[in-house]
């Protein structure tokens, strides 16, 4: 330990290269850890999630949720209503945990409606969910038609589908005409094993800082 005190002495830059690198390493290695267990941020792009979310928002997803639910040994469950980025895949084939290494869209963000075992019926512009506890159906939308915030009011498509058993339906906002691919056209229902989180804060633009 003295030889290496007395080397340090001679060579005090070396002994501040190293201190550098250190620091460098740890600071790569603690945003890894945050980035995969805590929080992961994402860029909004299109036009999807509107009015909620807009083209070019800046989000922090909370990680952290799923990898509590991850240490249990459980799989992690959404809320209904929840904001949600998971990652994509194809709604043809057998469901995997891993998007398709050809996916454009690597990543989607999209809002929870319906869960396991219960049936979801888009008709007439409305998207009904039956359930145990609403056999005659209810329509999760009409909490958020204030005009600001939440679906807009027509939803389109023609869907009469009950969710499989660990999968989630979801759909975008912004559900006119095809301005959403989601759950009702196409993505198919969600593997709970794609979900990265869901959306806790929206942090730009500044001006429009948002808790979720």
């Amino acid at each position: 330990m003295e030889g290496k005190a007395k080397f340090f002495q001679k060579y005090p830059l070396l002994k501040d290269a190293l201190s550098l690198a250190i620091f460098i390493a740890c600071v790569v290695v603690g945003t890894l850890i945050l980035n995969a267990f805590v929080f992961r941020s994402y860029n909004v792009v299109g036009s999807s999630m509107e009015n909620t979310l807009q083209d070019d928002d800046r989000i922090i997803v909370n990680r952290a949720a799923v990898t509590w639910s991850h240490f249990l040994g459980n799989a992690y469950v959404p809320g209904r209503g929840q904001i949600v980025v998971f990652a994509n895949g194809s709604a043809e084939g057998p469901v995997t945990c891993d998007p398709p290494a050809n996916t454009k869209d690597q990543y989607l963000i999209k809002r929870v409606i319906a869960f396991p075992g219960e049936r979801v019926v888009v008709k007439d512009g409305v998207m009904t969910i039956y359930n145990e506890e609403h056999p005659e159906g209810f329509v999760y939308d009409n909490g958020w038609r204030d005009g600001s915030d939440g679906p807009k009011e027509h939803t389109s498509g023609e869907v009469d589908l009950v969710v499989p058993e660990g999968e989630i339906f979801v759909s975008g906002d912004n559900r006119e005409g095809s301005n959403s691919y989601d759950s009702r056209n196409g993505l198919g229902t969600i593997p709970y094993c794609r979900v990265i989180g869901p959306v806790s804060v929206r942090i730009f633009p500044f001006n429009a800082l948002r808790f979720f």
